[in-house]
């Protein structure tokens, strides 16, 4: 679990979202949303651990997150950036550095290590493509793959900044699904979604960012009645009962 009790993030000369408490759940999955620019990248990687606070406090399973080296922390956290540089190696090969945090120095894969990064494979549907150079796949595969790398790093916590981006419809499903097998197996999902009806659909809890604030935070019925999403985007969310629950749209 992670906790951030009155969290700042942002730069030396500049604070992005200020005095931030939330906590990121077993078994749940938190959708962060809210408007181009508010923050929510710069939060979901200072609770990684991957920039600098501004003030107030990380907690991972309890433990100040200072506390904990990168190694340890890696051992916990798996976190999915928004870009990344596209290295000339193997799809196989880029899902294997989502071990790193299991080897010690000169790094040698062992059997586990190979059989999770099969597994991560299998379940993103890429092992037909595990064998090809990363740099000559599509935008979607290499998503895939990127997505294949953070499931074989096998953590309690999830982060994903905008994971289904160049995925197509079928593929944007199939990644919820997925976040929802790891929330039911118990692991702490934390999604950064633009959509905000695919949002709604999945999350157990939804963050709303805005103005250098967290906004409110609740389950996807309690922030729809709040009309925090009309405000911070200035929209008009509507929604309508199915056999199988809400569904959003905008007006």
């Amino acid at each position: 679990m992670i906790e951030l009790n009155g969290l700042s993030v942002g730069y030396p000369n500049r604070t992005v979202v200020d005095n931030v408490t939330l906590d990121i759940r077993p078994g749940q999955i938190l959708v962060l949303a809210g408007p181009n620019g508010c923050g929510k990248s710069t939060l979901l990687r200072t609770a990684a651990g991957l920039q600098p606070r501004l003030g107030g406090q990380i907690l991972v399973d309890g433990t100040p997150a200072e506390l904990l080296s990168p190694r340890e922390l890696a051992r916990k956290v798996a976190y999915l950036a928004q870009s990344r540089n596209v290295p000339s190696i193997t799809a196989r090969r880029m899902v294997l550095h989502g071990r790193f945090p299991y080897l010690s120095y000169p790094r040698r894969y062992r059997l586990e290590d190979r059989a999770a990064a099969e597994k991560a494979l299998a379940a993103m549907d890429v092992l037909s493509i595990a064998d090809e150079s990363v740099q000559n796949l599509s935008g979607g595969q290499r998503q895939r793959v990127y997505l294949a790398m953070a499931l074989a790093q096998d953590t309690d916590t999830v982060f994903m900044d905008e994971p289904t981006t160049y995925l197509d419809v079928r593929h944007q499903l199939e990644l919820m699904d997925m976040a929802r097998q790891l929330a039911a197996e118990g692991k702490a999902v934390a999604l950064i979604l633009h959509d905000l009806c695919l949002a709604l659909r999945v999350a157990d809890r939804v963050a709303v960012l805005s103005g250098g604030a967290l906004c409110q935070t609740g389950t996807p019925e309690e922030v729809y009645a709040g009309g925090v999403l009309d405000r911070a985007f200035g929209i008009r969310l509507r929604r309508f009962r199915t056999e199988n629950g809400w569904r959003y749209y905008y007006q």
